[in-house]
């Protein structure tokens, strides 16, 4: 059974361009990445579970903000390599990137030392024109930047 992960793309629209907000993975593998790196706000969430609601609260646990009560445009899901399949929604909302606060996890670090250190899930967000997000976020979701360009009639 293929893992199952949910989303929510934050979108604005900024002078007659959409951009969207990608979240940087905190901890110390994802320390000095970029490029491939950024990825939307998601999760997994169990079969049986309903995925919006795992989108949802993903979405807050990752940036510390509500989700207004704005339309939701369901995107198709994608399959990436590890064969999990992301569900998606986009949504129009606009935050404060500095406001952005997110869960801790726990791992042990530095490897084999027995300590524990927290992290947090994501130690960054940033806004992104669809052509920068191309660059910044994992290959895997760009077909939700594809599906965003057609509905915005970008293609």
């Amino acid at each position: 059974m293929s893992k199952l992960s949910a989303g929510i793309i934050a979108y604005r629209i900024i002078n007659g361009e959409v951009e969207v907000l990608l979240v940087h993975p905190g901890g110390p593998f994802f320390k000095n990445k970029d490029a491939g790196a950024w990825s939307i706000p998601k999760g997994e969430y169990l079969e049986g579970e309903d995925a919006l609601m795992a989108a949802k609260r993903e979405f807050e646990e990752e940036t510390g903000n509500v989700l207004p009560d704005n339309k939701l445009i369901q995107l198709s899901p994608v399959k990436i390599k590890s064969g999990k399949v992301i569900s998606a929604w986009a949504i129009e909302a606009n935050f404060e990137t500095s406001s952005i606060h997110s869960n801790i996890f726990e791992i042990e670090w530095p490897p084999r030392s027995g300590k524990k250190q927290s992290f947090p899930e994501v130690d960054r967000a940033e806004w992104f024109s669809l052509k920068e997000a191309r660059y910044k976020i994992n290959s895997g979701q760009t077909n939700f930047l594809d599906q965003l360009e057609i509905v915005f009639g970008k293609r």
